[in-house]
């Protein structure tokens, strides 16, 4: 599996509205078939601090997001509440393994 995680900062007068419009984005990436999971996330001790976490099922998937329509309604939607450039690390997952995404109840 590919992961992305990706750390936003959101202009502290946005953060509803960003929470909302992500919500919103990360319903329709769950029911993407490249997507095993997307997960959203706000920090503790700094809510206009997030964090998504996008598990991809092959190499495919980050590329197939971004053409959907939710992912572009998002990123246009979200883009002035941003406090500063997203940032993203890129990983492969070495546990839960491909197969565990599939089948949660096997770890």
């Amino acid at each position: 599996m590919r992961v992305h995680i990706v750390q936003i900062h959101v202009k502290a007068e946005c953060v509803d509205a960003f929470i909302a419009a992500t919500i919103a984005n990360a319903q329709g990436s769950n029911r993407e078939p490249l997507i095993a999971r997307f997960d959203f996330m706000q920090q503790h001790d700094d809510p206009t601090r997030f964090t998504l976490i996008e598990v991809f099922r092959s190499d495919a998937g980050p590329d197939a997001h971004r053409e959907t329509e939710h992912y572009r309604v998002w990123k246009s939607t979200v883009e002035d509440m941003m406090a500063s450039p997203r940032q993203a690390t890129r990983c492969h997952s070495l546990h839960p393994t491909d197969d565990l995404y599939d089948n949660p109840g096997a770890a």
